[in-house]
């Protein structure tokens, strides 16, 4: 991720920062937040070349026992619970070691519709920072929605504390300006963007991918449509998948980019085993080792419809034709900010009306590819806003002894 002309003095002689990544995974099944988490690593690095800094993380992450796919520069892991936080031998000890706290809220977060146990949890580690003079950043995220008191208040105090609150979509950066007017803020874009990646080579063939959510697959958490789609989304996916399979040398092939198996109603696996089992035909790839390894294999498809955000941002960043099935918010102000028209709004759309943006975009993926190709500019912009500020903070931070 070195940039061209960047001053390169001995490593050995550089300034050591510790940079603490809070709400991050080296390990997470959704693959998403792993993305945002390498994707940070190499922003942060990019910046400290750019001052001679040498940067360690500290990561600050949820519980997983999975064994971790990102070792290169963590020296410290913290697992996040209840008691850890509160614990003056916890967090609050762990902070002393920081001089730097990057937090991405696990990419969205940092909202009242969660539950408020989770949105206690982002309040506090942001408030523990402020009180353990911890200079503190919000990396690009998506802010809110907050329709409620105290948490429009609570959110307003945390952004305004910081040194730093970046909003990755253009809907987050307008929520941002509304709730906390005198918060330092800047319009970002998605950090997994950033991901490092190796190119796959293109086979025989078109290959179409198809990124299932299980999520959506199974009609939600509860099986009753919480998420208020118009599409019968399990449908629509059966309907492009038999288009698909009737195209002459074209290879179907299911991508899971959460990996849940204790949670199978928000398990990828589960709903791609169930897509094999009724259409034999298909190609169900095998669970990737880690976010990179996904994003290699992604850059090798001809086109991929993706409910999975960062499966569809995988495409998108490695020149994939891609059409994002869109059930948040998240999805629009992203793409909003790409001018890239091509989406299934999943909270707008009939199942007809979906099959046919599908199978069109599938048609016109060239224009889709040029789409790409136009937007690259503000992907970059948006990198560099982040990066930019990231250099100028590493170059000026007291360093702690």
């Amino acid at each position: 991720m070195a940039e061209t002309g960047e001053h390169r003095a001995d490593p050995a002689a550089q300034p050591v920062v510790h940079v603490g990544l809070l709400w991050h995974s080296d390990n997470s099944g959704n693959l998403g937040v792993g993305a945002l988490t390498a994707g940070n690593m190499a922003l942060v690095e990019r910046a400290a070349a750019r001052v001679s800094r040498r940067v360690v993380f500290h990561l600050f992450k949820f519980n997983d026992p999975e064994t971790p796919y990102i070792t290169h520069g963590i020296v410290a892991r913290n697992a996040f619970s209840g008691k850890y936080l509160v614990s003056p031998n916890g967090y609050w000890k762990a902070l002393g070691a920081i001089d730097l706290m990057l937090d991405i809220g696990a990419g969205d977060s940092f909202t009242d519709i969660y539950p408020n146990k989770r949105f206690a949890y982002m309040i506090l580690g942001k408030r523990l920072c402020a009180l353990r003079g911890v200079p503190l950043i919000l990396s690009p995220q998506t802010i809110g929605p907050f329709s409620r008191q105290p948490h429009t208040s609570l959110a307003r105090s945390a952004m305004e504390r910081a040194l730093a609150v970046f909003a990755r979509d253009p809907l987050s950066m307008d929520a941002l300006k509304q709730i906390a007017p005198q918060a330092r803020a800047f319009q970002a874009i998605d950090v997994a963007f950033a991901l490092p990646f190796t190119q796959a080579a293109k086979g025989p063939g078109t290959r179409v991918g198809v990124n299932v959510s299980g999520l959506l697959y199974g009609g939600g958490y509860t099986g009753a449509n919480e998420f208020g789609l118009t599409i019968d989304y399990r449908d629509f996916t059966h309907r492009f998948i038999e288009a698909m399979l009737a195209r002459p040398e074209t290879r179907v092939e299911l991508i899971c980019h959460v990996n849940a198996p204790l949670m199978p109603k928000d398990d990828d696996g589960a709903a791609a085993d169930a897509l094999k089992a009724r259409y034999p035909d298909l190609i169900r790839v095998p669970t990737f080792a880690s976010p990179s390894a996904a994003k290699s294999h992604i850059s090798g498809l001809d086109f991929l419809v993706g409910a999975r955000m960062h499966a569809t941002i995988a495409a998108y960043s490695s020149g994939v034709p891609v059409l994002p099935v869109s059930y948040s918010r998240k999805f629009e102000g992203l793409y909003k900010a790409l001018s890239y028209p091509w989406l299934v709004p999943a909270k707008g759309f009939s199942t007809d009306q979906a099959v046919a943006t599908a199978i069109d975009a599938f048609d016109r993926r060239e224009e889709l590819a040029a789409d790409i190709s136009r937007g690259g500019a503000a992907v970059e912009k948006g990198l560099e806003t982040y990066v930019g500020v990231l250099a100028e903070t590493l170059a000026s931070l007291k360093l702690r002894p």
